[in-house]
């Protein structure tokens, strides 16, 4: 579910996070680190991918990697900005569809 971190001032960004479940069983190897990158990088909105209190910028391949995130892994999809709403959603059902491998 979609939720919305609290603004704590005027000049604090609103970020919209949810958290989603790597389904397929290579986890995120290159291929999918490389869709999540082309995916973030549609969007204006600032996007980060977060693991066990490790957050990265979404947009950049290599910094997904990082992540390590095998199958079961559980990811925050956070973004800020116009379109972040549209940003967390593409993220998440891509996700969520496996990258297409599965």
């Amino acid at each position: 579910m979609l939720q919305t971190q609290p603004n704590v001032g005027a000049s604090t960004p609103t970020w919209l996070e949810e958290e989603v479940e790597v389904p397929n069983p290579q986890g995120i190897h290159a291929r999918p680190a490389m869709l999540i990158a082309k995916t973030a990088g549609a969007f204006k909105a600032q996007v980060a991918l977060g693991r066990n209190d490790v957050s990265v910028n979404a947009k950049s391949t290599i910094h997904v990697l990082t992540l390590v995130a095998e199958q079961g892994a559980r990811l925050v999809v956070r973004a800020c900005g116009e379109d972040a709403r549209e940003a967390v959603e593409a993220l998440v059902a891509l996700v969520r569809g496996g990258f297409d491998e599965m």
